[in-house]
C-alpha cells in the first residue's frame, strides 16, 4: 500500500529535514511551476526545500 502523502499545511509546521524525498520533490516541482506568481514567503519555502534536496545528495 502507497503511504498517504502529506499536505502543505501539516508539512510547513515541520522542518524540511523531517520530509520525505518524495514530499520534497513535488513540493519543489509544483513550486518551481508557479515561480511567476509565488510571493516572497513562497520563494523562500522553494530555496529551502532546495538546500534540503542538496544536502541528502
Amino acid at each position: 500500500m502507497k503511504a498517504a502523502r502529506r499536505d502543505f499545511t501539516e508539512l510547513s509546521m515541520m522542518s524540511k529535514t523531517e520530509w520525505n524525498k518524495e514530499e520534497l520533490d513535488y513540493f519543489q516541482h509544483a513550486l518551481s511551476q508557479l515561480l511567476p506568481y509565488v510571493n516572497p514567503e513562497g520563494l523562500s519555502i522553494l530555496h529551502e526545500i532546495n538546500e534540503e534536496r542538496q544536502s541528502r545528495r
